[in-house]
């Protein structure tokens, strides 16, 4: 936007801007038409909206923080569960070695009670 000194005629932008010197002075003067006066509000407006904008921004931020908290909260939680169920597997594994192997046991003299049991009665039976 640049003029001629010396009373040079003012020109317009494409927004509604016109600059023209002031007396014989190096100054020049801004005027906005009246037409386009509403940029103020449409700078205000924009402002408004970045201004909302930042903080659903921050909100999403904090919600997404908050939730990487709590994933890893579950993810430390699981792992104690893990460590507890293969704990409780080993526990569960040695006592049905332990009672299968008693189980047996009380199998195999239970059958040995049951053959005296018929071989004494076998024995009174014929007298």
């Amino acid at each position: 936007m640049a003029t001629t000194r010396g009373g040079a005629a003012p020109f317009r932008s494409s927004d509604g801007l016109s600059t023209r010197q002031v007396g014989t002075s190096d100054e020049i003067q801004l005027r906005i038409d009246p037409m386009h006066a509403d940029l103020d509000n449409e700078i205000m407006g924009l402002r408004s909206q970045v201004k909302k904008l930042k903080n659903v921004a921050q909100e999403i931020h904090s919600e997404a923080k908050y939730q990487n908290d709590f994933v890893n909260q579950l993810q430390m939680t699981l792992i104690q569960v893990q460590a507890s169920v293969k704990n409780n597997m080993r526990r569960l594994n040695r006592s049905m070695v332990q009672s299968g192997s008693s189980h047996i046991l009380h199998v195999v003299l239970f059958a040995l009670f049951c053959l005296f049991l018929v071989y004494f009665w076998s024995k009174f039976s014929r007298h």
